[in-house]
């Protein structure tokens, strides 16, 4: 997979960052879900990362985050009925016995 340079102006400058085109794709997805321009979303990225981590890497952790929250979301949205409660068996009632 090819690593492509590309720039955004942050604070008034340009800024170079490398990314593969899937992470890219991503990250412009993620701008649009948010209603946020593409280089918005980068300076905010930009502005939240650790010191000790390269605006890179900062914006791929990003889409990973990203995708696992949405993936989180449609696994709780696909095992959970609104309003649905756990069933117990037919002829039982919680905290008795069958035998009883």
């Amino acid at each position: 997979m090819t690593i492509r340079k590309r720039s955004v102006s942050i604070a008034g400058h340009r800024t170079s960052f490398s990314l593969e085109d899937p992470f890219l794709e991503e990250l412009k997805n993620l701008a649009d879900r948010r209603g946020v321009s593409f280089a918005a979303l980068v300076r905010t990225i930009d502005a939240k990362r650790p010191p000790d981590t390269n605006l890179s890497s900062a914006l791929r952790l990003t889409v990973l985050d990203d995708l696992k929250a949405r993936c989180n979301a449609a696994t709780e949205n696909a095992t959970s009925v609104p309003g649905d409660a756990p069933s117990q068996p037919s002829g039982s009632r919680s905290g008795t016995s069958p035998s009883s």
